[in-house]
């Protein structure tokens, strides 16, 4: 190892590993430094975790909901197997894998926790306090990622709030739960605690999943309501009080929850705040904007990606940054082209637009793009149409009393899809084939030539287009 490489990443999570990665398969060296787990938030205690505790309560209920197999299903969720899948899931919380993975891409790692020092120069401390200098060639990439928020509410940090990496690495289920927030991660651990056996009061100032199409947060506050969540919506947190059996929760209208824990979940703040980006002439704390070459305005030699941009705080489009951006850095530092129009090589441009999202609560909530009220404010002529997933043959097939929605957002100036959400049972799927007409801005004339399979939920999409009119297309 040497202290002299073309690219520093700051933070070894699937971002900054697929940075380093790229700028190495383009012919830079790079080294990630990292304070914690090689691997990430994602991989530790958000989206792998998160979703292995949400399987099996997942396939258990699928079979449930189909006549045959619900008779042959008698038993409960084994919560210790759940919790020692989840385990699986992590590695025991072992990053030996990902270690072994950055050795062979030929990326270096080292351990500590780095702050920039200096002009493309990173200072290194690790535990024991001695300190080493790496300095750059080329570029350094900022890949922290992203906290979770304790708000300013009376008593709130105090009381040893849960966020969504205690909620995640739990060792035992709790007696009851309380969830502060109602946004995806809310919304998701109120569906996988209630699932092993808590008592689930999820308390949201505003309606759930706001952002969304409004149909998607109505259906998972019924979903989360069937499975025994007790839902608040429109309802405000005065103050939070830890006593020996638990916590009470004091709401805005004067009623009480308690539980014996409170998580809370009501968004992310970046990890700037002691990375040393006042070097560059940026606000520590803050979310460092970047232009769609994930680069930073006036600093040719600094990049950030992920969810420390605050552009999408999403894994799958950090690591979409990520590709764009180690390509830029190398082709910037061997004096290639740069492709940096819209959708090219070198750029980041789904972000703005096509940014597919999964909530994986009962029922799932699958969307990609520009929302109706999105598209109407952006002053796109939208023409919105809908349909009954449950009308779908395929569906019917799939699960007895199959209930859900479908929506596509229209420009109707262009003929092109710009938004779509589905809601119902394993809707995950279907989104990927939303993604690609928006990104694609295909046609509503050749989507009539895409024919789905028969009979498959997909056939929801020719409903869809029925509805929008061929004569229109």
């Amino acid at each position: 190892m040497t202290d002299e490489y073309d690219l520093i990443v700051l933070g070894g999570g699937p971002v900054g590993e697929n940075v380093a990665d790229r700028a190495v398969q383009g012919g830079l060296t790079a080294v990630i430094v990292e304070s914690e787990l090689v691997g990430g938030e994602c991989s530790y205690w958000a989206c792998m975790p998160s979703k292995a505790l949400l399987r099996p309560a997942q396939a258990l209920r699928a079979a449930q909901h189909v006549r045959g197999a619900a008779e042959a299903v008698t038993g409960r969720l084994d919560v210790d197997a759940v919790l020692a899948r989840r385990d699986s899931f992590t590695s025991d919380w072992s990053d030996d894998g990902q270690v072994r993975w950055l050795e062979s891409a030929g990326i270096d790692l080292v351990r500590g926790h780095g702050r920039l020092s200096g002009e493309r120069e990173v200072t290194v401390t690790d535990a024991d306090g001695s300190t080493r200098v790496l300095r750059a060639r080329h570029a350094v990439a900022v890949s922290t990622g992203s906290d979770a928020v304790i708000p300013p509410i009376e008593g709130l940090a105090e009381a040893a709030p849960w966020t969504s990496r205690e909620a995640t690495s739990a060792e035992r289920v709790p007696e009851s739960l309380a969830i502060i927030g109602g946004g995806v991660v809310a919304v998701e651990m109120a569906t996988a605690y209630a699932a092993l056996g808590s008592v689930v009061t999820l308390i949201a100032r505003g309606d759930l999943l706001g952002g969304m199409e409004p149909f998607a947060g109505e259906r998972v506050a019924a979903g989360l309501a069937e499975l025994g969540v007790d839902v608040r919506t429109g309802t405000g947190t005065a103050s939070v009080q830890r006593g020996d059996d638990g916590v009470v929760i004091t709401l805005s209208d004067g009623s009480t929850v308690e539980a014996s824990e409170v998580l809370v979940a009501t968004g992310r703040a970046p990890r700037s705040e002691d990375i040393g980006i006042e070097v560059a002439g940026l606000e520590p704390g803050r979310w460092i904007e970047t232009d769609d070459t994930l680069r930073v305005p006036g600093v040719d030699w600094l990049y950030a990606v992920g969810d420390v941009n605050g552009r999408v705080l999403l894994t799958h489009q950090g690591k979409y940054q990520a590709r764009a951006a180690g390509d830029v850095i190398a082709a910037r530092a061997k004096g290639e082209r740069i492709d940096d129009a819209a959708w090219g090589r070198h750029v980041a441009t789904a972000d703005a637009a096509a940014a597919p999202q999964v909530t994986f609560s009962s029922p799932e909530v699958a969307s990609v793009g520009l929302t109706e009220k999105a598209a109407r404010d952006a002053g796109v002529d939208v023409r919105v149409v809908d349909y009954d997933l449950g009308w779908v043959a395929g569906a019917s097939l799939y699960e007895d009393g199959f209930e859900g929605q479908a929506r596509l957002v229209v420009d109707a100036a262009r003929d092109v899809v710009v938004g779509a959400t589905f809601v119902g049972p394993e809707v995950a799927e279907l989104v990927q084939t939303a993604t690609l007409a928006i990104v694609g801005e295909v046609p509503i004339a050749r989507l009539w030539h895409a024919v789905p399979a028969y009979p498959t939920v997909s056939e929801v999409w020719l409903r869809l287009l029925e509805g929008y009119g061929r004569d229109s297309a």
